[in-house]
């Protein structure tokens, strides 16, 4: 059974890795779970409660950034709230055409094409389009992060 549990929580883990560029999977959720499967696993030993509420409190940081980044590249480069709204749209409808990268060329062109419709130039429609890319990519490098410190502590505590 331990083993089980083990096996089961890297995969869990390593999941969680993928989830932060497929946003269809929680991954920052799933790779902090990990740390509970292991710490079942191995009778509460490797981690203890205040390590575990310490990560609990950095997982909701970096899930409000992970929506705040966009928000803010958005707004540095110019972006509209139409832009904004455009590009989620694009985001979504991106992932089920072109997944997973869909995602990024769907954000982007979505933000180009709200900002177009909304009267900007092209030149500030796709300097708003790229505003949202790059906050993006910030918010998917803190959740990468996060995630590859969860798997760190987890492969740590195996030994």
């Amino acid at each position: 059974m331990t083993i089980t549990l083990i096996i089961l929580g890297l995969i869990v883990a390593l999941v969680g890795i993928i989830g932060c560029i497929l946003p269809v999977i929680p991954g920052p959720p799933l790779s902090y779970a990990s740390l509970f499967i292991l710490s079942i696993a191995k009778n509460w030993e490797p981690f203890n409660m205040t390590f575990l509420i310490f990560m609990g409190v950095v997982l909701v940081a970096v899930l409000l950034v992970d929506y705040i980044f966009p928000a803010i590249g958005a707004r540095r480069y110019g972006a509209s709230r139409t832009g904004v709204w455009c590009a989620l749209i694009g985001m979504l409808v991106g992932i089920f055409f072109i997944p997973p990268w869909g995602m990024f060329i769907g954000a982007f062109a979505g933000a180009v094409i709200g900002e177009l419709a909304f009267g900007k130039k092209a030149k500030e429609a796709l300097k708003a389009g790229w505003g949202i890319f790059v906050g993006t990519m910030a918010g998917i490098g803190v959740k990468l992060a996060f995630c590859g410190a969860v798997l760190f502590f987890y492969v740590k505590a195996l030994w």
